[in-house]
C-alpha cells in the first residue's frame, strides 16, 4: 500500500482522524473526499487540512 483515500469527511472537524491514521500507519494520505462523487476528491496537503480543522 503506497497511500491511502479518506472519504465522507465533507467538511466536518470529526475529520482530525485522519491526521491520526497517516502518523499511526506511517502510509501517506493520498486523496480525500469532501462529497458524494468521484469529482469531489482532492488531493491531500496537510497543513491546509489541519488549518481546517481549528477555527
Amino acid at each position: 500500500v503506497t497511500g491511502l483515500v479518506i472519504t465522507k469527511l465533507d467538511g466536518s472537524a470529526k475529520g482530525g482522524f485522519v491526521l491520526a491514521v497517516q502518523e499511526r500507519t506511517g502510509i501517506p494520505i493520498k486523496l480525500i473526499g469532501q462529497g458524494e462523487g468521484i469529482g469531489d476528491l482532492t488531493g491531500f496537503t496537510p497543513h491546509v487540512f489541519a488549518a481546517s480543522l481549528v477555527p
